[in-house]
């Protein structure tokens, strides 16, 4: 049975991955501003995707019988120094998600709540990609420096991203 010092910290984590969707929205539109027309795609993915997140989230309260709560978000930062830094950033953003994971399993685990062991499983697993995926841009924006044409290239990938939530969690 989903503990009340459970359900409140479910709820917070769901309001955070919609502020993580907030977050990815204003590096879209700092890319976009700066004509990164193909890192502004891979943000506007990012943030589908962590509102898919809360959503599930959202989901799973409800399934419990029990309600989701959501709350007011703080501003997400809008300005950045360069493409690194936004990239930078969201990495470090991913970290924290990822700490608030690891916090609401170790609750789930103590309180032996099974369900919520299991679906935390999936968050955990995704963070991992999420890291993965954050850091391996970074690393190719490092040797990039400034070689317009691996920029381009990269900018022309990221272009192609799609996000399409499964078909059995949607």
């Amino acid at each position: 049975m989903l503990s009340e010092k459970l359900l409140v910290k479910l709820n917070d984590q769901m309001n955070y991955e919609f502020y993580s969707s907030q977050v990815y929205l204003a590096m879209a539109a700092y890319c976009s501003s700066e004509s990164f027309d193909g890192f502004a795609n891979f943000f506007i993915m990012q943030s589908e995707e962590e509102k898919f997140h809360g959503m599930k989230i959202f989901h799973f309260i409800n399934t419990l019988g029990k309600r989701a709560i959501v709350t007011g978000m703080e501003n997400p930062q809008n300005e950045y120094s360069s493409l690194l830094d936004a990239f930078e950033l969201s990495f470090e953003h991913e970290k924290t998600v990822t700490k608030r994971i690891y916090e609401l399993s170790d609750i789930a685990w103590d309180e032996r709540e099974h369900a919520t062991i299991n679906f935390l499983k999936w968050f955990i697993d995704e963070q991992v990609e999420e890291e993965a995926t954050f850091d391996s841009i970074i690393q190719k924006l490092r040797r990039i420096d400034n070689d317009s044409n691996a920029f381009y290239m990269l900018d022309s990938e990221l272009a192609k991203r799609t996000f399409t939530p499964p078909a059995d969690e949607a």
